[in-house]
């Protein structure tokens, strides 16, 4: 579904993914993990072309995407559906409309189908009751669950997580892991960055461990955490397990 050749983004001198090549098949979970500064976030920020890579190719469900501008890139967005750290909810909207919002812009929808998509998708995450709530009303974890359900609503054909857990209160944060392994189970193919270890061993079908702007092991979530080769992975083990 997705290829990764030779990627490399800097910043000014700062290199910060130095040559990255991954192939990841349908319904794969890749979950990424490594120190802070790895680059892990700029990885999925470039897939989806929020950040221009400097060099190297990437290829989304056959199409060579490195370089789209204008409605090529909008539809590689729309398939290619991204939960950040921190919700991006607009303040202003209902919880219905900031869920609809996208896919009537985008003229995937008309507004009664998209409702109708929003109830059902709000009562997959469990929040059929905040329909017309708005976001400063919500728990964090309950914005998140949101913030999936809107990606959701646009029937994209991945989800890239960036850290999707790390600003939640640590009793948000179950909840949250909850429904994305709901997501993994009915074959969503995803993308984690992610410092919960034991989302990674359990969600996991491919466990990426980067460092210093490389991707330095990856393999099966039993390989990387039970015999880890690279000393750099068995270090950060050391340190987060």
């Amino acid at each position: 579904m997705i290829s990764v050749n030779d990627l490399k983004k800097c910043f000014g001198e700062a290199v910060v993914l130095d040559g990255i090549s991954l192939d990841i098949e349908k319904g794969e979970k890749v979950v990424v993990i490594g120190p802070s500064g790895s680059g892990k976030s700029t990885f999925l920020r470039c897939l989806n072309l929020l950040e221009q890579p400097t060099s190297g190719v990437i290829t989304f469900e056959g199409k060579d995407i490195t370089h789209a501008k204008g409605k090529e890139l909008n539809a590689v967005r729309m398939k290619m559906g991204m939960v950040f750290q921190h919700f991006n909810l607009f303040p202003h909207l209902t919880i219905r409309r900031n869920i609809t919002i996208g896919p009537v812009k985008h003229k995937l929808m008309t507004q009664a189908q998209a409702d109708k998509r929003a109830d059902e998708l709000l009562a997959m995450v469990g929040l059929s009751d905040k329909a017309e709530a708005y976001p400063s009303q919500l728990s964090g974890g309950q914005k998140q669950r949101i913030a999936i359900a809107r990606t959701l609503a646009m029937n994209p054909d991945v989800i890239l997580f960036d850290e999707p857990t790390s600003a939640l209160d640590p009793e948000m944060v179950g909840e949250v892991l909850e429904l994305m392994k709901r997501l993994a189970e009915d074959g969503m193919t995803m993308i984690v960055v992610t410092h919960e270890m034991g989302f990674a061993r359990e969600v996991a079908s491919r466990v990426i461990f980067m460092a210093d702007g490389k991707i330095q092991e990856q393999g099966a979530p039993e390989e990387i955490f039970t015999s880890p080769k690279n000393p750099r992975l068995r270090d950060f083990l050391a340190r987060v397990l």
